[in-house]
């Protein structure tokens, strides 16, 4: 057997198929810059290492399940002028991750919301962090299910292997009594064991129009904020503002973008 045969039998068997592509043009291009064999071996594993880290990227971006692709270089912060990017791209690095700490997007309808979380939600996995989307109302109804099942348990454990969550439009869709208990549970117990991300068009003295008691809101409301940055958007509609911009610029129109606008103060 030649050694190029070898060679394409050994990186399948070790599961390098980069390395199998790019050896024999690595080969030459070594050869034609005179790097030594370290060099070469050096460069090889680097081909390698690039294309698995962004192979595992694609795979927790698929794994996350964004309904739409919307990035933080795809929002036009000049629209919301209070808003700061640079902090936003900040929270992507994922300190507040490694910190067990949440954060709440609290807003009207079309003020940035949706677009922000999932432009975080997006740069976090760039960043190497395991991320999942889901609406409030598809959570309650896995969670409803999970219960009848008898496998809340395993369901909640499943979940906590995820960095963070991105918990979309809490507030927009009434739960059943059931659905609402089942929620507390699984935001409290996620409670400084791991992230989560909240986007509400309801402000928290209108919790309890979710979760009924008035108790059993108090204290969710103390450990999703006890340890979070809250961030307030109210204002005109950047939907709007966008569109109405394209218009005057003779633009065919506005892209659909997720609910976006200026932030608030942090706690």
């Amino acid at each position: 057997m030649t050694t190029e045969l070898l060679l394409d039998h050994m990186t399948k068997q070790l599961r390098m198929p980069s390395v199998a592509r790019q050896y024999r043009s690595l080969a030459r291009e070594a050869e034609e810059r005179n790097l030594s064999y370290e060099e070469y071996l050096l460069a090889l594993l680097e081909v390698e290492v690039a294309t698995r880290e962004e192979n595992q990227r694609q795979r927790r971006l698929k794994q996350a399940k964004f309904p739409v692709h919307k990035t933080l270089d795809m929002y036009d912060f000049s629209l919301m002028p209070s808003l700061n990017r640079n902090r936003f791209l900040t929270l992507a690095k994922g300190d507040f991750i490694e910190k067990k700490e949440n954060i709440i997007f609290l807003g009207n309808s079309g003020t940035g919301k949706s677009h922000l979380s999932t432009g975080l939600g997006i740069e976090l996995i760039q960043n190497g962090f395991n991320v999942k989307f889901i609406t409030a109302a598809e959570l309650v109804d896995e969670l409803l299910m999970a219960n009848e099942e008898h496998k809340r348990g395993a369901f909640e454990k499943k979940w906590l292997k995820f960095d963070v969550i991105i918990v979309d439009e809490l507030g927009y869709v009434p739960f059943s009594r059931t659905g609402a208990e089942l929620l507390f549970q699984f935001f409290s117990g996620r409670y400084e064991r791991a992230s989560v991300i909240i986007t509400t068009n309801l402000e928290f003295s209108e919790w309890t129009t979710i979760f009924g008691d008035e108790k059993m809101t108090a204290a969710l409301l103390d450990r999703l904020t006890h340890r979070s940055h809250i961030h307030l958007l109210n204002g005109e509609s950047y939907r709007f503002r966008q569109s109405l911009r394209q218009t005057n610029q003779g633009g065919e129109g506005a892209r659909d973008v997720y609910d976006s606008g200026p932030s608030g103060p942090e706690s």
